[in-house]
């Protein structure tokens, strides 16, 4: 970050206090405000935005796969949420739930859902009835509430947004095919429009979600070297459907009872593309969730023609780019600062000199670098430097995964690694939780992330007992 000038004071370096300059950056670039509930925000509009952008992106790929959108209600039956042990025991301590309705006390308290899971099973129970009626490709838009101990915007909030897809399928081999290719979908999605890479793979026993038989992960690595969960997909068997008694006429007219998945991205992502990309600075946003994309500058506004100039330009641009032209009486110099600080990734400069040039120049936000281009192409240049920013966002992202990824070959080499170097951990476990468990201890918080789906043989024995090892696994620190 050597041509990282700070130019707005408010936001606090990242190498001083990481946790601070995130703190900064999302009230800055005026992404949330606090609300009066104690760990819900206020998603304002910069930051909705940024979500409305992911949500119509992901929301393509999915029905292209085939899903269909649906809506859920907000409130589980707590009897709905008991059927299932293993998934009501993972989410009991994080349940908000309700006990009285206007003034009257509920006869069943009431679980504002947390995920739901219950809630498409005790639907499905009710359409799916012959093997004609699958596979059902549901996902729904919505938000959830898990009662967090402590809270960051974006990252942990009792409330957040999200997508849940739940799928339902005639047999093991169908549901694990759609349990992988939402993974996949989520992978694809994070290198092609966030510009974010990640390691992918399946959570230990340990680590899997609340009632799952298998859960896949995607796991990015922010710039200070700390893994961000970024999505999940769940294979879950027949344990919900046997719970809730769905089932099903095969091809031979035998009742038989569907396997389920489940998969899902939130909010949190946000948190994910400002930790990854951002700078002293402030944000950088990847260009195709950017609400803006091209920022104009008009240089010398107050002289003839240019606010003319510079409306033309926008005229053009914007029929396939999201373009702000700024014309406010504030200062150009404040102008470069504040849209630096928001993360637009395209600076377009035009003033008196350039009109008569027929030029302009356009910024990149990754690398600041100014060129200058004429106006006959410029829709054309601007999707050039569009495609730049992203590509040069990836890079830099790439690289600091691989530059913070470390390997251990022992136990002693394992712990100096997660004191003295930031990032993820590849070495090889015995496939035992106790181990799990005494990594994290002794290390303060380092955990295992997923088993690769390409894992390295580092060595035989398992960096933490020294028993035969039986996965490698990437280990780090998470949010």
């Amino acid at each position: 970050m050597a041509n990282d000038k700070k130019m707005v004071e408010q936001i606090t370096a990242m190498d001083v206090d990481f946790a601070q300059w995130y703190t900064d950056v999302v009230k800055k670039a005026e992404l949330v405000d606090y609300s009066g509930v104690k760990g819900c925000m206020i998603i304002r509009p910069y930051g909705y935005a940024i979500w409305e952008n992911i949500q119509h992106d992901l929301d393509a790929r999915f029905k292209r796969l085939g899903h269909e959108n649906v809506y859920m209600p907000m409130f589980i039956p707590e009897s709905l949420l008991q059927k299932e042990k293993d998934h009501v025991e993972g989410f009991a301590p994080e349940c908000a739930i309700v006990t009285i309705g206007g003034q009257n006390k509920l006869a069943e308290r009431l679980v504002v859902r947390p995920t739901s899971e219950t809630l498409f099973c005790d639907h499905y129970k009710n359409i799916i009835h012959s093997y004609r009626d699958l596979p059902k490709l549901y996902n729904q838009w919505c938000n959830v509430v898990r009662w967090e101990k402590t809270t960051r915007p974006f990252l942990r909030t009792s409330e957040f947004l999200w997508q849940e897809g739940h799928t339902m399928h005639e047999n093991e081999a169908d549901a694990r095919e759609e349990t992988l290719k939402m993974l996949k979908c989520y992978e694809d999605f994070y290198r092609e429009t966030l510009a974010i890479p990640a390691v992918t793979g399946r959570k230990t026993e340990k680590e899997k979600f609340a009632g799952a038989m298998e859960t896949y992960t995607i796991e990015p690595m922010m710039h200070n070297g700390v893994a961000l969960q970024g999505g999940t997909s769940h294979y879950f068997g027949d344990g919900f459907t046997r719970a809730f008694d769905i089932t099903y006429t095969d091809r031979e007219n035998k009742i038989q009872y569907p396997h389920q998945t489940s998969w899902g991205v939130s909010t949190r992502m946000i948190g994910a593309i400002i930790m990854t990309h951002g700078d002293y600075n402030g944000l950088i946003l990847p260009p195709k969730v950017a609400p803006i994309q091209v920022a104009i500058i008009p240089v010398a506004q107050h002289k003839e023609g240019v606010l003319e100039k510079a409306g033309e330009i926008k005229s053009i641009l914007e029929a396939k780019f999201r373009v702000k032209l700024d014309d406010s009486d504030n200062s150009t110099g404040w102008k470069y600062s504040q849209y630096e600080m928001k993360g637009v990734p395209v600076r377009l400069e035009i003033g008196p000199r350039d009109i008569e040039n027929n030029s302009c120049v356009l910024v990149s936000r990754v690398s600041r670098q100014k060129t200058v281009v004429s106006l006959d192409n410029i829709a054309e240049e601007v999707e050039k430097m569009l495609q730049s920013v992203h590509d040069e966002l990836y890079a830099r992202a790439e690289k600091n995964l691989e530059e913070k990824m470390s390997i251990a070959h022992d136990y002693d080499e394992f712990l100096d690694i997660a004191q003295n170097r930031p990032g993820f951990i590849k070495a090889m476990w015995c496939g035992d939780s106790e181990c799990e468990d005494k990594l994290k201890d002794v290390t303060g918080g380092v955990k295992s992330r997923c088993i690769p789906f390409v894992e390295e043989h580092i060595s035989d024995k398992c960096v933490c007992c020294g028993k035969p090892a039986a996965h490698m696994v990437v280990w780090g620190r998470q949010y």
